[in-house]
């Protein structure tokens, strides 16, 4: 399995933990909008909506841009490749894991029918 740097996948995972973290993302994939904006759009304070856009930030999830007295957010330009690989590489491991499983499970029922029923 390919590695990656835990501490970038560790700030990917944990901002996309947050359900108001994926949401400010899915209202930024339409458009940028202003914190103050995304705040009342998810009716929470201008704090704490700032600290949810500085936990995406610091995850390169999105980018701030203050002009004048606005800051302005947007999505940022990295995207979620390697978050998407790891995935991709876990759900093979898990593929492999059930296929191997089937496996097994096809092997005891072609044995018990070569067995014939068993008699008590």
């Amino acid at each position: 399995m390919v590695q990656y740097s835990s501490a970038a996948l560790d700030a990917s995972f944990a901002a996309l933990s947050d359900a108001t973290r994926r949401g400010i993302l899915e209202r930024l994939g339409q458009q940028e909008s202003s914190v103050s904006a995304l705040a009342d759009a998810f009716d929470m304070t201008l704090t704490g909506m700032k600290k949810h856009i500085a936990v995406l930030e610091q995850a390169g999830l999105v980018t701030t841009e203050k002009v004048g007295r606005v800051r302005t957010c947007r999505l940022g330009g990295r995207g979620l490749w390697a978050e998407a690989a790891w995935i991709d590489g876990v759900q093979q491991l898990w593929d492999a894991r059930f296929d191997a499983l089937d496996g097994v499970v096809e092997q005891l029922k072609r044995k018990e029918q070569s067995d014939g029923p068993e008699h008590a």
